[in-house]
């Protein structure tokens, strides 16, 4: 193909995806999620959260005593880590705008 032939192909096409880009608005639509995603949310920062990262620390900490390792008690502590601080930054990520 021809260099003037490919650039009369190309830029049709780019003016198209640069007039069809938009803000992206990750977390603002899909209102019919809402309530699921506030159940979701408050189950995981809620009391089953913090019952679930109190179980991993248990479980981990059982394990590391019959191993006599303590890296079992330490993934239950980095587990209960992540069940406090991801859903505050997933949220943080999805209801960012540019």
């Amino acid at each position: 193909m021809k260099p003037s032939r490919r650039i009369a192909f190309i830029t049709p096409m780019a003016i198209l995806l640069a007039l069809g880009a938009t803000s992206a608005f990750a977390g603002t639509t899909g209102a019919e999620f809402q309530t699921m995603y506030t159940t979701l949310l408050d189950w995981a920062t809620g009391y089953l959260g913090k019952a679930i990262a109190v179980a991993a620390f248990i479980l981990g900490a059982g394990i590391g005593v019959a191993r006599s390792s303590p890296i079992p008690a330490l993934v239950g502590v980095v587990f209960a880590l992540f069940m406090v601080y991801v859903p505050n930054i997933i949220d943080s990520i999805m209801t960012a705008t540019i």
